[in-house]
This record gives structure tokens, sequence and C-alpha cells, in this order.
């Protein structure tokens, strides 16, 4: 296992990005963040990340990669929105591909001795597969998002075969936790959240009775520590196992925060997934990962984090 000194996180003031950052710097790790804050915030950022307001598309990345040469990449700076990707294609395509391409390119050249990239997982799988979905599924993804995100997996693995640098890519489910962003990275608890601690009418997308599987922010981040420190290369499902409906975690949040108003629905989004599970033996088997956040407890934490700001 390599000894890493210097990491890079791009898109690092996000969400997920920023507990990553967070963790590493609790290992002794000197990080550096990359990120153009159109979803991220500074206020996620740990005051010890070096951090580089810009986009991974700015033609001065590449010399900038090249200035602070990191041991590993954690990439996670990406178009986020699903429903974006059905709206402009190619802008999702500009960020997630190209942007992705460039880092596999470059860190290639480099001698990165390692990345971790965030895929995703319910839009990598064709609809009529057998959930929970597991890696040995072979992709089938029908939105742009799912598209660009399995295109940057194969640029990875190409950098892999071609240039010897090993690449962990992370299938997530639906995370969600403290400092989700209801605008930019947007999860449904996060945007019911908002809502119901304002008291505003919450709108529930179609029937409400499509799966997700929810996992907590902080399982997540330890996958992508396991990703660091074990000799693995390949994708792997980073999720429950467990389908819950979206009514259901209405319910669930109307209960904890006590939100009085009835749910509201309005119509579903073309190229949504109805029905979404992630198997996570693979991650079992060769990270030694699995959650442990169970979802109640994960709501609480959150809905406790919004109270809060």
């Amino acid at each position: 296992m390599p000894k890493y000194k210097t990491a890079l996180v791009t898109g690092g003031a996000g969400f997920i990005g920023s507990h990553i950052v967070d963790a590493l710097i609790r290992r002794r790790i000197k990080v550096y963040v990359v990120d153009d804050l159109s979803t991220g915030n500074k206020k996620n950022l740990n005051p010890n990340a070096h951090f580089t307001k810009m986009s991974i598309l700015n033609p001065q990345f590449p010399k900038y990669l090249k200035r602070i040469k990191p041991d590993i990449v954690f990439h996670l700076a990406a178009q986020v929105n699903l429903r974006c990707s059905v709206e402009d294609p190619p802008g999702d395509a500009r960020i997630n591909v190209m942007g992705s391409l460039t880092i596999a390119h470059e860190c290639g050249k480099l001698g990165v001795k390692k990345v971790v990239y965030t895929s995703t997982g319910g839009p990598m799988y064709p609809e009529g597969a057998r959930i929970p979905y597991s890696e040995k599924t072979p992709p089938g993804p029908i939105s742009p998002y799912g598209i660009s995100k399995r295109s940057a997996e194969m640029y990875f693995n190409y950098a892999y075969h071609v240039h010897g640098m090993p690449y962990v890519a992370l299938r997530y489910a639906n995370v969600y936790g403290p400092r989700q962003n209801a605008k930019g990275e947007a999860g449904v608890i996060s945007i019911f959240a908002e809502q119901m601690l304002k008291g505003a009418p919450t709108m529930i997308t179609g029937t409400g009775k499509q799966t997700r599987d929810f996992v907590y922010v902080d399982d997540v981040v330890r996958a992508n520590m396991a990703a660091m420190n074990r000799s693995v290369v390949g994708e792997f499902n980073i999720g429950t196992a467990k389908q819950t409906s979206i009514n259901t975690i209405f319910r669930k949040m109307k209960k904890i925060i006590g939100y009085q108003l009835p749910e509201r629905h309005v119509p579903s989004c073309p190229g949504e997934v109805m029905r979404s599970a992630l198997s996570y033996k693979k991650a079992q088997k060769f990270l030694g990962w699995e959650p442990k956040v169970k979802l109640e407890d994960g709501l609480k934490k959150t809905i406790k984090w919004y109270q809060k700001k």
C-alpha cells in the first residue's frame, strides 16, 4: 500500500467532498482543494485545506496539477443533477466527460499513485435488471448523467491500462447528510428538510412510490478511505441494498420534525429511475466496507444539522 502525503480533492467544497477533506486532514495528509463553487460552499471547507477557486475545465488546471503533484486524487467535481443533464447533455458532458478525461490523462502522465472517482449507482444500471444491482450487472445508463459517469469510468480504466495508474470508481447510491445543498447537489432529503423546517409546502415528484437506496455521508467517507488504503482497482457499489420509497422518507421526516402540512405531488421527470438499490457485497469483500448508519439515525442527524443551520 503506497503512503500518501498529499491529496487533491476536486469539488472539495461540496457536500461529500468537504467531508472527505476533513477525513484526510484527520489522517495528517496535506490536502489541496479545487472547486469552482458553482454548487460547493467555502463555509464547508476545513481551514487546514489549501483552497484554489478553479474549474477543472480551466486551461490552467493541468499546470496547477503539475505544480502540486498530488500522490492521490479524489475526483468529485461534476455536474451532479440528473435533470440538468437531460435538459443540457452537452453541458453535462463538458464537465463530467471532458473534465474527468483531463484528470485521467494528466494524472496518468504525472505518475499520480491513485485516483478515487465519484461515480453513480442507480443511473448506471438498466431499469429491468435485478435489484439490488451488482457490479456484475452490465451498465446500461439511459440518462446523459449516467452515460457521462460511465464514460469517465472507462477513461480511468484506460489510464490504468496505459499509464499504470490505479483507480477506484465508487458508484454511490443516494448520499445524504449534513452540508447537502438543497439547490446544487439536491437530494430529496435535503430538499424535504429545508421545506419542512420552514413550514413550507413540500412537493413529491410523481407518485412517490419510486424507491431509492439512501446511504449516509459518513459511510461514504469510510468507503473513500478504504478505496485509498486498499490495493484494489475497478468499480464498487456503495449503498445499503435496501429500497426506500420517497413517500416513506416524507413520512419519517414529517414525524421527526413534527411537520403539519399534507404531502403534495407534482409530475415526475423524464428519464427518472423508478426503482433503485445497490448490492455492496463486492465492497464488503474487497474494501472491507459495509454501511453502518441506520436510516432513522441518519435522518435525525441530518435534520439536527439543518435545524442548527
